[in-house]
């Protein structure tokens, strides 16, 4: 079997970090005191945005989930589709890679996948910190990582589910506000997230998302 992002390598945890990258990452535009790192041509800020955004793609049930809240506030039946693809699947039970809640919501760390991103020259992380912490990350995309992320996805047919997830991901999240703070609270909305426990691992909502899926396909029909 071909081995896919999330086998537990951080090689792995490098390529599907490095996917994300490159489908939500801005335009770099240079701040004050920022100097833009050579060759960058996108930046996620924040390493809160990181690990939402990453959440969903290692969730597949969150996800759909989330769908299925948007369907119910715009009627827009691709969403309801969408959803069903997900859950009418094994993939949530397949797809899914654990995360631990932390104080701010799902977190794992990031360090040694971005840093075989880094010496590979995919990605730049650049950081500001005070005398007791740090407390901010910028991850930067260069050029060499945007054209490996496409590469990736156009000639490993396996990597092609987390092309069209990592899409998926980021138009959910630009609805809701790009931002590691709006995308916490979303999340936390969510009662088995929000009650999972400190350092415990984040458990799937398959079930229960399923059951959802059931009542308004069935409310679709009641009403066509």
């Amino acid at each position: 079997m071909v081995a896919t992002p999330g086998d537990g390598d951080p090689f792995f945890d490098a390529v599907r970090l490095l996917l994300l990258l490159e489908v939500a990452a801005t335009e770099p535009e240079s701040r004050t005191l920022e100097v833009v790192p050579a060759g960058a041509v996108g930046v996620v800020r924040g390493q809160m945005l990181l690990q939402k955004l990453d959440f969903w793609l290692r969730y597949p049930d969150y996800l759909a989930d989330e769908l299925l809240t948007e369907y119910e506030r715009s009627g827009e039946a691709v969403l309801l589709d969408i959803a069903a693809e997900i859950l009418d699947s094994d993939e949530p039970e397949l797809r899914q890679i654990p995360m631990l809640r932390y104080k701010f919501g799902a977190y794992e760390p990031l360090d040694m996948p971005m840093s075989v991103l880094s010496v590979a020259g995919l990605a730049v992380v650049r950081w500001s910190r005070t005398e007791q912490r740090v407390r901010h990350y910028d991850y930067y995309l260069t050029a060499q990582g945007r054209a490996t992320a496409r590469s990736c996805v156009a000639d490993f047919p396996e990597l092609a589910w987390y092309g069209e997830r990592t899409r998926l991901v980021v138009a959910l999240a630009q609805g809701t506000g790009m931002t590691g703070t709006a995308l916490g609270k979303r999340q936390y909305l969510q009662r088995d997230y929000a009650g999972t426990g400190l350092n415990e691992e984040i458990a799937s909502i398959a079930k229960r998302a399923r059951r959802r899926l059931h009542v308004l396909r069935a409310a679709e029909v009641s009403a066509s």
